[in-house]
């Protein structure tokens, strides 16, 4: 299994356009695009089936990470209240991202209109060798998302201890 992409919900897609290609550095695939709702096509009774009857079309945009994940951006017309994470529902309440450039991309991130969510964490702090950093991130609508400085496996297994 391989992750093929993720679909974001925005509150404004030129805003979110740029923090996702200026402050984490995604490229553009597809810049932004005018979806409406309608039943002649294949993709208008996709999107009638999942955000369902009277959602009155979106903006999509399609970004790509430098390992060719995909970032969906979505900007609903009658969705634009803020996303404030509720911890107490089941669901997905975050994405990670990582990057060789651990505090560039968290100064990008607060220029960009996003927020750092704590102090940065090692996860060996008592291995002096083991340099794995984390730190979570909001982008400008308060989708949560963790920033990483090594691999998932490096900072997880035991044969990085």
């Amino acid at each position: 299994m391989k992750m093929n992409h993720v679909g974001i919900m925005v509150g404004d897609m030129d805003t979110a356009v740029e923090f996702y290609t200026k402050a984490l550095g995604l490229d553009v695939v597809m810049g932004n695009t005018k979806v409406t709702e309608e039943r002649e096509t294949a993709i208008g009774r996709m999107c009638i089936a999942v955000f369902g009857e009277g959602f009155e079309g979106f903006n999509i945009a399609h970004l790509l990470t430098q390992d060719g994940i995909g970032f969906e951006l979505f900007e609903m017309k009658n969705r634009q209240q803020r996303h404030e994470v509720d911890f107490s529902r089941i669901g997905i309440f975050h994405f990670c991202l990582q990057t060789d450039d651990f505090h560039g991309v968290i100064s990008r991130v607060e220029q960009y209109g996003g927020k750092v969510r704590m102090d940065i964490m090692r996860y060996h702090p008592e291995d002096e060798n083991n340099t794995s950093q984390m730190v979570y991130l909001e982008d400008p609508f308060g989708n949560l998302f963790e920033l990483y400085s090594h691999t998932y496996e490096e900072t997880y297994s035991a044969k990085y201890e």
